[in-house]
């Protein structure tokens, strides 16, 4: 199960965010169970790493992702 760390560095890579060299263990472990692979210098998600951002993304703050689930229902 991913943690709230996790999501975040998920979320950071989907929208190309530049991340601290201190995180690079935790994108290591993302790597491992196929969230995320490296391509050059650059991290790019993998469909499994679209699909946990997308399902977490009101977890994560993500304020259209709240209001277009409120808006569904």
């Amino acid at each position: 199960m991913l943690r709230d760390e996790h999501l975040t560095i998920l979320r950071d890579i989907s929208q190309s965010v530049a991340f601290a060299d201190d995180r690079h263990g935790k994108i290591g472990e993302l790597i491992a169970g196929g969230y995320v692979v490296k391509d050059g210098d650059l991290f790019e998600l993998t469909a499994k790493g679209v699909t946990a951002v997308e399902e977490h993304a009101a977890a994560l703050g993500d304020p259209d992702a709240e209001q277009a689930s409120a808006s569904s229902v």
